[in-house]
């Protein structure tokens, strides 16, 4: 489920008012006690704010409307500029106002106010946008889904990038990705979680980000705990933000790997409380280490495998909701290492979704495990998914799920 647009402008809304009047009183505030507590201070800088605060409303209404509130750095900006252009208005229109030409004077004098009594308000806008005014916006965003989903499955899932076709390939070679079929396989993907009871829910979108769509990676959830990761690919270190974002808009506690840790979501494989982790090229030993450190307190367990002969652990194997491991042998360093291992006839079967107890989402390029999976007992959904297996993606990163 995306975020509609009337929660956006809500959101928007409530997070324009809250920086603009908090920058107002602050700005107030800082010439009150410059002024010895002088009261009528108060009232005099308040009136000479009035103006530029209704447009700096405007500005930091729009910037929040095109997402400038979801990262802190555009927030940082969105406040910046939302200050400059709200004080340079305002102190214009009231000069021209009283009788004063817009002239080369008139001009220097309103830049001059900029580092003075408007290079105040400037600098509170700034940072309280990135603070205040990005809070209220993400939970503002957040707080009718959490109202709705509570008790319910969600699916986090993100739209896929426009330059989808650049990701990182590691284990195979590069070839041609069809992004508008890659679009709709996205849909279906989605469509099959909202038909068996799933909430989706979308993370933002990145758009220069080639391999945002892969959201497992940037997040690990541990029942009410969501570690947000540190990808081994530096290049994919900037998804992890707005995937937080997300993960607190649920209510989950937000744990961090830091550096020099690495690790990709990719490699976490829970079965009951019982957390493989894959030792490979994208997840190394210190990222495990705070891993292990977290998911102790949640009490979980974690034991790890090397992975030398495929991207991450769960590209080579994941599990049935009964816990039954599935993997290829061709993939698997040790499958001996791991018990209730059943092996599959081909290399796309080895990474499948649980939609409940009884369903499981199998790609369709691997209609031998399907039938397997079928012969013990379970129904399966088979989904295409040719676009991202090009770049080495499957069917467990393209949602991080929390239940």
């Amino acid at each position: 489920m995306s975020v509609s647009w009337g929660r956006r402008l809500v959101s928007s809304v409530l997070a324009a008012l809250a920086t603009v009047v908090v920058t107002h009183a602050a700005s107030v505030f800082v010439f009150f006690v410059s002024q010895q507590y002088q009261s009528a201070v108060i009232t005099q800088v308040s009136d000479y704010y009035v103006l530029g605060s209704l447009f700096a409303i405007v500005f930091v209404f729009v910037f929040a409307l095109v997402g400038g509130l979801r990262l802190w750095w555009t927030a940082l900006l969105a406040g910046l500029f939302s200050g400059l252009l709200a004080t340079l208005i305002g102190t214009g229109i009231t000069t021209i106002a009283g009788g004063f030409a817009l002239n080369g004077e008139v001009v220097q004098y309103l830049f001059g106010t900029l580092v003075s009594i408007n290079g105040v308000y400037v600098v509170a806008s700034t940072i309280i946008a990135a603070t205040i005014g990005r809070a209220v916006y993400v939970r503002a965003l957040g707080w009718k889904a959490n109202r709705a989903e509570a008790g319910t499955r969600v699916a986090l899932v993100r739209m896929p990038a426009s330059n989808l076709a650049d990701g990182v390939v590691t284990h195979i070679g590069r070839t041609s990705v069809d992004t508008d079929l890659a679009d709709k396989q996205w849909d279906a993907y989605t469509k099959a979680f909202e038909e068996h009871g799933w909430t989706t829910r979308e993370v933002p979108f990145a758009d220069k980000l080639a391999d945002s769509v892969f959201i497992e990676d940037a997040l690990i959830v541990l029942g009410s705990v969501a570690v947000v990761t540190r990808s081994g690919v530096e290049s994919r270190q900037d998804e992890a933000e707005g995937a937080e974002e997300a993960a607190q808009s649920l209510g989950l506690t937000i744990e961090r790997i830091m550096n020099p840790g690495t690790i990709d979501g990719g490699d976490v494989l829970v079965v009951g409380t019982r957390v493989y982790v894959g030792r490979g090229g994208r997840t190394n030993a210190e990222g495990i280490r705070q891993l292990r450190s977290i998911a102790a307190a949640q009490g979980f367990d974690v034991t790890v495998a090397p992975v030398s002969k495929a991207l991450h652990l769960k590209t080579a194997m994941t599990a049935l909701p009964d816990g039954t491991l599935l993997g290829h042998p061709d993939l698997v360093d040790n499958p001996a290492f791991f018990p209730h291992f059943v092996a599959v006839p081909e290399k796309e079967g080895t990474n499948i979704v649980a939609l409940d107890d009884r369903t499981v989402l199998v790609s369709q390029a691997a209609p031998l495990t399907a039938e397997l999976i079928r012969e013990l007992g379970y129904t399966v959904v088979s989904l295409d998914i040719s676009e991202f297996e090009k770049l080495e993606g499957s069917l467990t990163c393209l949602s991080v799920r929390v239940q």
